[in-house]
């Protein structure tokens, strides 16, 4: 198995029981205070850092421990699997894929005799399980994009090269983007890392998703929890899926004088989210055309253009309502000035005269959410809404003082 350099493996004591072996990366907690000696299942009387968390369906015993400021989740494996788990894990993370953090595993021995394996994971910050956006009214909006949610972060895994094989919505969490989903894989139990997929077996993780996405919501229309969904919403994602993948994929041909189709293409697909490696162009055979195909390394260029200029670390989507401000105080300094404004000088005056102004506004609703990136881009959603309903550009302090006003808890 592989192993980072300055990671730490633990060897218990040789005992008839408890903990045989543990390995925990560096930045994290031994967790040698838990009752190693029980399986999962019997730890609920004896282990105080248990915490219930809302949560998906699991084959496997999966539990919650608080560890603060952090949350772990444990999952008990037959021996040897979490061992494979975790480094497919650890490689989703080196391709920068969206995925939950493995933290550690551990062999362990119950007073039964028998021998398992426990997959440790860091638990999502603000994320949310399918469950609760079918069961939280004020989540209903967010239930179709859902379906973009999980159909994107497909296409990020096949570009990768990497094979679910258990695609479901009780193994993956959401975290809001603004006004989006982000979608981030729990469970690797199945999966396989290639250097890429064929076809088939890109067919074959689509069906699977499909009929697990039939099954969970069939359950949740069964127990009331949600609205009228079926095996309709597995094609729906499908389509989606097959919809963003041409697009990513396809090639096209130009001629020679046509090089303003490259930079064109690289245009759209930045606005989709997605990072452009290289442009490769090979020669068709027929006279003075060549063919063009675009290497997409990530989804995350919005973020990682943020991140550059300001620090801040951000979904693509709420990246993107950000930089359009930016760039929106880079045409107003240019008209000022009369001359073209580098990008990192509008991105300093948007920290300085929107961004930290609006989050010390925004105080007392960032300490009781966490998220305070998310609420900014409530408050431009709210610009846009008085804007539009008054027909003129309101401005941020006005959209501020109005969401503030309207938000209990906010003032």
């Amino acid at each position: 198995m592989s192993e980072a350099a300055g990671q730490g493996t633990s060897d218990a004591k040789e005992e008839p029981y408890g903990l045989i072996a543990s390995y925990t990366r560096p930045g994290h907690p031994d967790f040698l205070d838990l009752p190693w000696h029980l399986p999962l299942a019997g730890w609920s009387s004896s282990c105080p850092r248990i915490v219930q968390v809302e949560r998906g369906l699991s084959r496997h015993e999966v539990l919650f421990v608080s560890y603060p400021p952090a949350i772990y989740a444990l999952k008990e494996l037959p021996s040897g699997v979490a061992e494979r788990e975790y480094d497919l894990l650890l490689e989703l993370e080196k391709r920068h894929l969206p995925a939950v953090t493995p933290v550690g595993r551990a062999r362990t021995r119950t007073m039964a005799g028998e021998e398992l394996s426990v997959l440790t994971t860091r638990f999502l910050d603000s994320s949310l399980p399918y469950r609760t956006l079918f069961h939280a009214p004020g989540l209903a909006s967010y239930r179709e994009r859902l379906l973009d949610a999980v159909a994107g972060l497909l296409v990020r895994l096949h570009l990768a090269g990497f094979y679910w094989g258990d695609c479901s919505l009780s193994n993956t969490l959401f975290r809001r983007d603004a006004g989006e989903l982000r979608a981030y894989l729990v469970d690797a139990e199945t999966s396989a890392c290639k250097d890429a997929l064929t076809d088939a077996e890109r067919h074959q993780d689509l069906l699977i998703m499909e009929e697990n996405l039939a099954g969970e919501l069939a359950t949740l229309v069964a127990q009331a929890a949600g609205p009228p969904v079926g095996a309709e919403t597995g094609r729906q994602v499908r389509e989606r899926y097959a919809r963003l993948w041409e697009e990513i994929t396809r090639e096209e041909t130009l001629s020679p004088v046509e090089s303003y189709r490259i930079h064109e293409r690289i245009r759209a697909l930045n606005a989709l989210g997605f990072s452009v490696g290289e442009v490769e162009l090979v020669a068709t055979g027929e006279r003075n055309r060549l063919r063009m195909r675009t290497i997409v390394t990530d989804r995350d260029y919005h973020r990682h253009q943020l991140h550059t200029l300001t620090g801040i670390v951000a979904g693509d989507r709420q990246a993107q309502r950000m930089l359009d401000e930016i760039h929106e105080i880079k045409a107003m300094l240019t008209r000022e000035q009369h001359g073209d404004v580098p990008l990192n000088v509008a991105a300093y005056h948007w920290m300085r005269e929107r961004y930290e102004p609006a989050l010390r506004k925004l105080a007392p609703l960032v300490a009781a959410t966490g998220d305070a990136l998310e609420l900014y881009c409530q408050v431009l959603e709210h610009k846009w809404y008085l804007s539009e309903r008054e027909h003129h550009d309101v401005g941020l302090g006005r959209a501020l003082e109005d969401y503030v006003a309207r938000v209990p808890g906010a003032a």
